[in-house]
């Protein structure tokens, strides 16, 4: 009896790694036909949730698929994240694992494209750029609809620091700082919108805490920027980003910031999508 179950303990923990096996060599396949597809620099990471997966494989059904990868484009310096989680994959087994899988249905694709602190900061000439949601109990007018099709994520605070000349004017983008240029912090508040396939980060103003005064965050008063520049400085945290597409051609309803990053998301439903294609190059 003692051989039996050990003999039967050998047979599953084989199974168990078999079954791991082929999902690993699947995962391989899937994500080289991903990389040709969309021209990426690297392999995305792919990865087939659920077990067994031999089952699924069986089945020609999956019950959940995570592709993350890193794309380059030429509007946005640096590389972006890109991600999609395929629930409900319909393919053969043998569709995936030559390439030839094409055209598939998914019954939900949850896709998001992310654009990281550092490239944001060179997306605005602002290397030390960082992005904040507003404290939630700020009665600033955001949430809800911003009209015109534009749906408002919510406020924004955006810090960096600036150099100015000699004189105490603010240098403009791409001007180089002398060595007798000042570096000074600055703080604006912010609109986060989605305007169809747009994003658009728009200040609105230099952000005070509710007392009126500046925030204990940041020792940057607004008096410290030149009246004369406070215009050109509110432009300089202002950008209009298009998302062209998500992954696999889904439409982005919604864009928020977290930790840092500006992430757009979007859903699609029982949909047909294109394993060739998961970015456009």
């Amino acid at each position: 009896m003692r051989k039996l179950i050990i003999g039967l303990l050998c047979l599953a923990g084989l199974a168990v790694v078999i079954d791991f096996g082929a999902a690993a060599y699947t995962e391989y396949h899937v994500s080289r036909q991903l990389r040709a597809g969309a021209e990426l620099s690297a392999d995305p990471e792919v990865t087939f949730h659920g077990f067994p997966f031999t089952a699924q494989a069986m089945s020609g059904r999956y019950d959940g698929v995570t592709i993350r990868a890193r794309s380059m484009r030429p509007d946005i310096p640096g590389e972006i994240g890109i991600e999609a989680s395929l629930n409900g994959l319909h393919a053969p087994v043998s569709r995936l694992l030559d390439g030839t899988a094409g055209s598939v249905q998914v019954e939900r694709v949850d896709a998001r494209m992310r654009i990281e602190p550092t490239e944001l900061g060179m997306l605005f000439g602002i290397p030390d750029l960082q992005v904040h949601t507003r404290p939630a109990d700020k009665s600033d007018g955001t949430g809800g609809s911003g009209g015109s099709g534009m749906t408002t994520a919510g406020g924004l605070v955006l810090t960096g620091t600036l150099s100015t000349a000699a004189n105490g004017r603010v240098l403009a983008a791409g001007v180089i700082p002398s060595s007798t240029s000042k570096r000074i912090p600055v703080r604006v508040q912010a609109e986060l919108l989605l305007d169809g396939d747009l994003i658009r980060i728009q200040a609105t103003g230099f952000y005070h805490d509710r007392d009126g005064g500046p925030t204990d965050v940041s020792t940057a008063k607004e008096s410290e920027v030149p009246e004369a520049d406070r215009e050109a400085v509110l432009a300089r945290f202002s950008r209009t980003i298009d998302t062209k597409e998500l992954p696999f051609g889904v439409t982005p309803t919604e864009v928020s910031a977290l930790g840092g990053h500006i992430v757009v998301e979007g859903i699609g439903r029982n949909v047909t999508i294109d394993l060739d294609r998961l970015q456009q190059p």
